[in-house]
């Protein structure tokens, strides 16, 4: 068997790890590449193999930098199953066609700046019927239960704790009368957050393919997460300002609104509005609220007694574009919430562009932002950003709260690790940027020295 690391190597977003077998072919995630506009089109258009010779897919969760590239893949040939947990499946109906939508978008300004400079157009990595397509081969599967993936891999879906319906896959390979048992867990989540169940702890593995996004970093306790957020929108209010929050639609949004419903209900933040500034986020909640027993136990409490954990009678959800650019001529102190998470596309960049040279204002960074991205320059705290290809002083308040991350740190991921048991032969580290893996790879070694630590390069191949 051999595993060939395409995406999401020495890097955060872009994971496709391909397994071979001597005549099978199963592609773990097929996710898009973020971060410099060249690189990142070169990247995603050009996927490095033969897509029509891929036997299927097996998706660990809907996160776009995992999953948004299955219409690209559809549409340069594949034809096969994309294996992914229900919730998966019934998110990625939504995200996929909103990425699809924001390709054509991206595209369309692209063009008209080619036109200008007598450049023939170019056509977007895929549209929407490419969604539609990708979407129409998922086959669902549940948790805790093994299922064929071809004739000589097997696999079954553990929960990762990271995002709704997130899955740890666990797979057991047959080849020339030998059979093994590996382990993906990208990504992986953190105990006792909200919402979610707490990560499936995997043992028996002889391989095991691991996330290193905060390698060699420790998050604050998640206990931590509620006061922290009141306490930057009391400080934001007191000067009359306004909360800015680029936020995935998925999970985080959700995550942050649970927050607030205990916050407000425990009179420990005043009643101003809190704006959902997010069509996809919108869909997402839709979603949670169809698979509630997907939720861990507290929420599924609060549930049947007739609360709403995203709603409570005080969020406003926005689908219309008149109704998200009136926010910005609206002076009262408010939350808005707006995708997306990285602050590369979508209606958080109007929000940002009008709020952030304002100092009474609040940029609440509250997820992972990847290299070259406008939210990592202003986690870098840099004083000019370009927005919409125009320049702004950062002026208002940018604060960073760690504490919301649904991927472990560096200590959680060790644990895991050490967890795994005595057949542990070997560990792949992957979807980190090369400083923490590096720095995860070593506390590995060291943990656990009797174990063959490999930190991939994209595009190497290895043997197992």
């Amino acid at each position: 068997m051999r595993i060939t690391f395409y995406g999401g190597a020495r890097q955060v977003t872009g994971s496709k790890h391909l397994i071979e077998t001597d005549n099978e072919r199963v592609l773990l995630d097929c996710g898009l590449f973020q971060g410099h506009r060249e690189e990142t089109s070169r990247k995603n258009r050009n996927l490095p193999f033969d897509c029509s010779s891929i036997d299927a897919v097996v998706l660990g969760h809907a996160h776009i930098d995992h999953s948004g590239n299955l219409p690209g893949l559809v549409k340069k040939g594949f034809t096969g199953p994309i294996y992914a947990t229900k919730p998966t499946d019934d998110l990625c109906k939504y995200m996929l066609a909103d990425s699809a939508y924001l390709h054509e978008r991206d595209i369309e300004y692209v063009n008209k700046k080619r036109a200008r400079k007598g450049l023939k157009p170019i056509e977007p990595n895929y549209e929407l019927a490419d969604a539609i397509d990708a979407v129409h081969q998922f086959v669902p599967r549940p948790y805790s239960r093994w299922f064929g993936v071809t004739s000589n891999i097997k696999a079954i879906f553990w929960d990762a704790g990271h995002i709704l319906g997130s899955a740890i896959t666990e797979f057991k390979v047959k080849e020339n009368g030998q059979r093994k048992r590996f382990a993906y867990a990208v990504d992986l989540g953190r105990n006792n957050l909200p919402l979610l169940h707490d990560p499936k702890q995997i043992t028996g593995v002889e391989n095991l393919i691991i996330e290193s996004t905060y390698g060699n970093r420790l998050h604050d306790p998640v206990e931590n997460a509620k006061g922290e957020l009141e306490d930057v929108i009391n400080r934001t209010v007191e000067r009359d300002g306004k909360i800015i929050v680029p936020s995935f639609a998925m999970e985080r949004t959700q995550e942050i609104i649970y927050y607030l419903h205990q916050l407000y209900n425990e009179s420990r933040i005043p009643d101003i509005p809190i704006v959902i500034d997010s069509p996809l986020a919108i869909n997402v909640t839709q979603v949670f609220r169809r698979n509630l027993k997907y939720l861990d136990s507290e929420a599924q409490r609060m549930i049947r007694e007739h609360e709403d954990p995203f709603g409570f009678g005080k969020v406003r959800y926005v689908r219309r574009v008149e109704e998200s650019k009136s926010l910005n001529y609206d002076p009262t102190p408010m939350v808005i919430i707006s995708a997306s998470g990285m602050c590369e596309a979508g209606r958080i960049l109007h929000h940002l562009k009008n709020n952030i040279g304002d100092k009474r204002n609040t940029i609440l960074i509250v997820g992972y932002m990847a290299e070259n991205t406008l939210g990592r320059r202003l986690v870098e705290k840099e004083k000019r950003v370009r927005i919409f290809g125009e320049e702004h002083a950062v002026m208002a308040d940018i604060v960073v709260l760690n504490t919301f991350s649904a991927h472990a740190d560096r200590d959680e991921l060790l644990d895991y690790v050490k967890n795994c048991g005595k057949a542990l032969e070997r560990v792949f580290i992957v979807h980190g940027e090369e400083k923490q893996s590096l720095s995860f790879a070593a506390a590995v070694k060291e943990a656990r020295p009797r174990i063959e630590v490999t930190v991939p390069y994209e595009g190497e191949q290895v043997e197992i």
